[in-house]
């Protein structure tokens, strides 16, 4: 991957929302020329999309919690991603190596709705759960070495 590029990435990492033009003047590059580069981007996956940050406390989810799951009967079929993913409670699902199968974040408002969300997790995938709740979260969402 070219410098220019890593810098262009850089850049919408710290500020999804910046102007091709100011991409222009932080790059040296003629506006065309930005514009091209984050198409490119774009067409070959590099970037995804753009998203806004949002504070889950001021819209009333402040409770987050990592949820661990393995199937309860282990040949059953490794489905439970598609089963979860109606739950809207649900913000990440990571297929891991160790004990269990998959580690969920989720965020919910209450301690009351988690144990909810327990329930529905464990009926739709047939699995068995070991739940952290999150204390603080210092920092989050740091953008990748480029």
């Amino acid at each position: 991957m070219e410098e220019i590029d890593r810098q262009i990435m850089e850049l919408l990492a710290d500020d999804g929302r910046m102007s091709f033009t100011d991409l222009a003047k932080e790059t040296g590059l003629s506006v065309s020329a930005v514009h091209q580069r984050v198409r490119r981007l774009q067409k070959r996956g590099v970037l995804k999309g753009f998203t806004a940050v949002i504070d889950h406390e001021e819209i009333g989810l402040p409770l987050t919690a990592f949820i661990s799951i393995k199937p309860v009967d282990p040949a059953a079929p490794d489905d439970a991603p598609e089963r979860l993913a109606h739950l809207a409670a649900i913000e990440a699902c990571h297929s891991v190596a160790g004990e269990e199968n998959y580690i969920l974040k989720v965020r919910v408002s209450a301690p009351g709705e988690l144990e909810d969300l327990l329930q529905k997790i464990r009926a739709a995938a047939n699995v068995a759960t070991r739940t952290t709740v999150v204390l603080s979260t210092p920092w989050e969402g740091r953008r990748p070495s480029l």
